[in-house]
């Protein structure tokens, strides 16, 4: 499967880009969050991380491959973690995906269900849906800096490998001691912009608390 791409924005069309790589031309879904970032970058070259599936016809008689294509890893990631939640195929999370990760990821941990139904396509059952299913599982999305700008250095604050469900403990753990969603969010930004290294919920509340 490929999973990364280079090549020159050759168009931006509704739900989809086509993009040149030498004598080929490739189509890639996208949604409208990357779209708009892409708007005014035809005729330059860009660096598409991207996933495939087999789209098919009602009767299930015929199956299309489609790639689907976006500007960072974390984006891809996102956007894989918000199709596990029940009843959103491919489909419906690329149109519902008109605000970038990190706004969304943000509404998620803050649980905040009527801000995600002003997402296309979803409606209010579908938005406690998502709360429930992803609300332990965002906080590294809604920590990280603006991802998603094309040629953009960094595209994230600096996770420590294999550190995600540390970080999630950390928040849920500053969140236990009386703490808000910002004030905890706020304290896990600034442990990880500072480089410290913390393999425990305590080595990383210690380094919080110590400064």
């Amino acid at each position: 499967m490929m999973t990364k791409m280079t090549g020159t924005l050759v168009r931006v069309l509704d739900d989809e880009v086509r993009v040149s790589v030498g004598p080929f031309e490739y189509q890639l879904l996208v949604p409208e969050s990357v779209r708009r970032l892409l708007q005014m970058k035809v005729g330059q070259e860009i660096v598409f991380h991207t996933s495939e599936y087999l789209e098919g016809n009602q009767s299930g008689s015929r199956f299309v491959p489609r790639k689907i294509g976006f500007l960072t890893e974390m984006e891809l990631e996102f956007f894989d973690l918000f199709c596990t939640v029940d009843k959103i195929g491919v489909k419906k999370a690329l149109k519902a995906l008109s605000r970038s990760p990190k706004e969304i990821a943000n509404a998620i941990s803050r649980e905040d269900a009527k801000w995600l139904t002003t997402l296309p396509g979803i409606g209010a059952t579908t938005a406690e849906q998502i709360v429930s299913t992803l609300k332990r599982k965002v906080t590294k999305y809604a920590l990280a800096s603006d991802f998603g700008q094309p040629g953009s250095e960094g595209e994230a604050v600096p996770v420590p490998s294999g550190a995600a469900q540390l970080i999630e403990d950390i928040y849920q753990a500053l969140m236990s001691v009386g703490l808000n969603p910002l004030e905890a969010r706020s304290k896990l930004d600034s442990l990880l912009k500072s480089g410290q290294k913390f393999d425990t919920i305590e080595a990383g509340l210690t380094l919080i608390y110590s400064k």
